[in-house]
């Protein structure tokens, strides 16, 4: 009966440190405003900004959703 006790029950509220979730807020927002930054560098010339901008775009999403597990938290609590 003990070990249930001891269980906290995960939910949104107590997933993350305020701290924690500002920290990955603003790293994985710098990512997407770096994205449509490298976008005033884009010409019909050069590629690499437009290929810039895919990758941290599509960084700034797949991090959060697989790597820092945010895609399976909605139906835990």
């Amino acid at each position: 009966m003990s070990s249930k006790i001891d269980q906290q029950v995960k939910t949104p509220q107590n997933e993350n440190t305020l701290v924690g979730s500002i920290v990955l807020f603003v790293v994985f927002m710098a990512l997407f405003l770096g994205s449509i930054y490298s976008l005033s560098f884009l010409s019909l010339e050069n590629p690499w900004p437009m290929a810039v901008c895919l990758g941290l775009f599509a960084l700034a999403f797949w991090i959060p959703q697989t790597i820092t597990g945010r895609s399976d938290s909605a139906g835990e609590y």
